[in-house]
């Protein structure tokens, strides 16, 4: 099987660990003097990207980003865990992208680099979007293997194990194709040091976003308002049964 050039999405999000707070007016999240990281489930898409090099199905592993200067920092991440090279499609300052932005810059960035395998994290775990791998083969028109829990390459084709409600289901796809990561997939590595002094050689490429098409103003997807959930309360005895349900009705919650 001759081998093939990889394309990983990743995105940058406010750290998993980190308490999230609502910035003042409700529009946002705070992020200043946030820890940033790379998005968990991107984090595995990449672990299998370079798993597959290592293996020898692989020649090329290139990660790619739609995001900020400040996203230069999570793609010298993903070099350090073992992608070849790196591409910021960079957004201005203040400006933001949702699902179908992200998707048609990594469009663009498929045509002009002619991968083979297209890997995302399923989803991003700083607003729960699932959509862009789905958006993006839609617009490559290439078949797409979503929450993939096991991948396997075959000449000409990648063998795909998803995660549904009802089981497993497997799938056959003809290369080029989209796959998703699925938490199961694999368990990511950590960056050593060392790993981490090589990924500052490494070339990283920036190209501005309207480069690619990715169209100016704000998103289509908008963000109305957050709010934080309300303090939880504190738990109360009941004597019998009779009394809990009546509480319960009186709460409105039978």
């Amino acid at each position: 099987m001759a081998a093939l050039r990889v394309l990983v999405g990743v995105k940058r999000v406010i750290d998993f660990a980190v308490k999230v707070r609502v910035a003042p007016g409700g529009a946002a999240v705070q992020t200043q003097g946030v820890k940033h990281s790379l998005n968990p489930f991107c984090e595995i898409a990449l672990e299998e990207a370079v798993r597959l090099r290592e293996a020898g199905a692989a020649a090329e592993v290139v990660v790619a980003t739609l995001g900020t200067k400040a996203s230069q920092e999570t793609l010298r991440t993903a070099l350090a865990m073992g992608a070849d090279r790196a591409v910021l499609a960079e957004l201005a300052e203040g400006a933001a992208a949702g699902p179908r932005e992200v998707a048609v810059a990594l469009a663009a960035l498929a045509r002009r680099l002619q991968p083979q395998l297209v890997l995302l994290g399923k989803q991003a775990i700083d607003d729960d979007c699932n959509q862009t791998g789905q958006i993006l083969a839609a617009i490559l028109d290439w078949p797409q293997g979503t929450f993939a829990s096991r991948v396997s390459l075959e000449p000409g084709a990648v063998q795909v194990q998803r995660e549904v409600d009802g089981g497993l289901e497997t799938l056959r796809l003809r290369l080029p194709a989209v796959l998703t990561a699925d938490l199961r997939l694999n368990e990511p590595r950590y960056a050593t040091l060392p790993n981490i002094m090589k990924a500052k050689k490494k070339p990283l490429e920036v190209v501005p976003a309207a480069d690619l098409g990715v169209p100016a103003g704000p998103p289509r997807l908008r963000l109305l308002q957050l709010q934080e959930p309300p303090p939880r309360a504190g738990g109360e005895k009941v004597e019998s049964v009779e009394s809990l349900l009546g509480k319960l009705r009186h709460a409105g919650r039978i």
